[in-house]
């Protein structure tokens, strides 16, 4: 696992990113104390995030409960 400085980071994200995503895990540093971690996103966050996305657009389309009134999205967004 490489480890770089906040200014280390700062100044070369791109070439960061890049290792990111040929797998590398990165972690971060502010006056040499560990801060955060720069991973690569694998299927399963993807999948994770597909999945979540999926639920809350079934939530949006039942509608809301608004005090006893019942909306769908598209009609509280009407104007």
């Amino acid at each position: 696992m490489k480890t770089v400085s906040a200014r280390e980071a700062n100044q070369g994200f791109s070439r960061l990113l890049a290792a990111a995503a040929a797998g590398e895990e990165i972690v971060i540093t502010r006056r040499g104390m560990p801060v955060a971690k720069l991973v690569p996103v694998t299927d399963g966050d993807t999948a994770h995030r597909r999945a979540a996305q999926r639920r809350l657009l079934a939530a949006l389309k039942r509608g809301a409960h608004l005090g006893g009134i019942r909306a769908t999205r598209d009609e509280m967004h009407e104007r």
